[in-house]
């Protein structure tokens, strides 16, 4: 089980007890510090971390709302307002305070704003892993050395394609026709995938409609306004659009 590590900050002994007393009963929380005012919780939140903060908001030194400003709202954990003042739910909810709890509350209301809060930390930690995965997968496929192999089905039976094998892939309609000697094949797939299975050390897509073996290429000839033509060993000529020039001359070692 994750722990939810949560902070308890208020300047009254027997308020934070008490906050404290209830989260003990809740087996995904860990109560990682308590503060008395807000100059301590601006250090135990660099300190520890916390995903969730119970925050007063009347607090010597600083109040809840200069401790969220000075901590900043963007990188601030999920905070539920704990205060004896009705006059600061608008201004809580304006900074996106996850719940507000009016002292005295029942542990029910109480139970409620947690269930708030755990629905927010979740939330929020999925979204930070879905951003951080988006993040990683260009770095991964990059460093990914790709299939050996592709099967392909071709008049009722099945192939093992080693793909160094593979000369050139081709855009067909929705399928992508692998060029490999004398002998053509239908993949029924798109280039963005076949690209991402094929080793990027060793292919390198030079047209919306292409993908060569880089091994396979015997020269790049200069054609009309700066293109390029790709000339392959067996006498195939593909043109380099302008878009992936940059991309075959750091693969290639040289400028074009």
């Amino acid at each position: 089980m994750t722990k939810i590590r949560t902070l308890v900050v208020d300047d009254e002994p027997v308020a934070r007890a008490h906050v404290i007393a209830l989260l003990r009963d809740e087996p995904d929380i860990d109560v990682v510090a308590e503060c008395a005012n807000g100059a301590e919780a601006a250090e135990a939140i660099q300190r520890t971390s916390p995903d969730l903060v119970f925050l007063d908001v009347q607090m010597p030194e600083l109040d809840g709302f200069e401790l969220i400003q000075a901590v900043g709202q963007d990188r601030a954990p999920a905070i539920v307002f704990v205060t004896a003042y009705d006059e600061y739910a608008l201004r809580a909810f304006e900074v996106r305070a996850v719940d507000y709890l009016l002292k005295p509350f029942s542990a029910e209301r109480f139970r409620a704003a947690l269930a708030h809060a755990r629905a927010h930390v979740s939330d929020r930690t999925a979204m930070t892993v879905n951003r951080q995965l988006m993040e990683l997968l260009p770095h991964l496929r990059r460093a990914s050395p790709g299939r050996d192999r592709i099967m392909v089905k071709s008049s009722g039976r099945i192939y093992s394609v080693r793909t160094s094998d593979i000369d050139w892939c081709e855009a067909a309609g929705n399928y992508v026709r692998l060029h490999i000697g004398q002998q053509q094949h239908l993949v029924r797939d798109t280039m963005a995938h076949i690209e991402a299975d094929l080793d990027p050390a060793q292919f390198v897509r030079i047209h919306r409609s292409a993908i060569v073996n880089v091994d396979r290429i015997q020269e790049l000839q200069s054609s009309f306004g700066g293109e390029y033509v790709v000339l392959l060993r067996g006498g195939t000529r593909l043109t380099l659009s302008r878009g992936y020039r940059d991309t075959l001359q750091t693969r290639l070692g040289r400028p074009l």
